[in-house]
């Protein structure tokens, strides 16, 4: 992936395809107009770091194989008794994606993940923030590849969070369907 000149499957799919799909759906005037991936977030919290905070740094670890970038651990902000949360406690990773390594992960995703997925219908088409932005949640991250299932000694949930530069929610739904994202009907 070092070589200046690759491009990624999904980047040239939405560059010879996805664009010019839009484009005669939307009636675009400008080709800047035209809605694109901005980024991918993923999200792992990790409640048992309570009370043993080596569950942190092995989510960060587990988080930045998924990826293929370093994650960084996520801390509390304040100390919240009830839940023996103490300011500056590791709980958590996360990581953001975007240019080469976004399209790679979506192209994981979509493929290899979440046909792994135990009794998966669909993705939820409502999970839109109204700004087009797509948030889903997934309950076990060993359906990545990456993951070595023999090793793993827990299982946690982890989110995807898609931000795209549409202005609406049926801009970004048709966007994500034209990178085959499997919406329920």
């Amino acid at each position: 992936m070092a070589d200046a000149t690759y491009t990624p499957k999904l980047k040239a799919h939405y560059d010879e395809v996805v664009r010019a799909q839009l484009q005669e759906k939307f009636n675009y005037a400008n080709p800047m107009e035209i809605p694109s991936i901005e980024k991918v977030v993923l999200n792992m919290g990790v409640g048992e770091a309570v009370g043993d905070s080596k569950k942190a740094r092995i989510a960060s670890e587990d988080l930045s194989l998924i990826a293929g970038q370093k994650a960084v651990i996520t801390r509390a902000k304040k100390s919240i008794a009830t839940f023996k949360v103490r300011e500056d406690m590791p709980l958590g990773a996360k990581v953001t994606l975007r240019r080469a390594k976004m399209f790679e992960f979506l192209d994981r995703l979509v493929t290899i993940a979440l046909p792994r997925v135990r009794d998966f219908r669909g993705l939820n088409p409502k999970s839109f923030d109204g700004r087009g932005n797509y948030a889903m949640g997934l309950k076990e991250h060993i359906v990545f590849p990456e993951i070595d299932y023999d090793k793993v000694d827990q299982m946690w949930g982890m989110d995807v969070v898609v931000c795209t530069t549409a202005k609406t929610d049926d801009e970004a739904r048709e966007l994500l369907r034209a990178f085959n994202f499997p919406f329920r009907k």
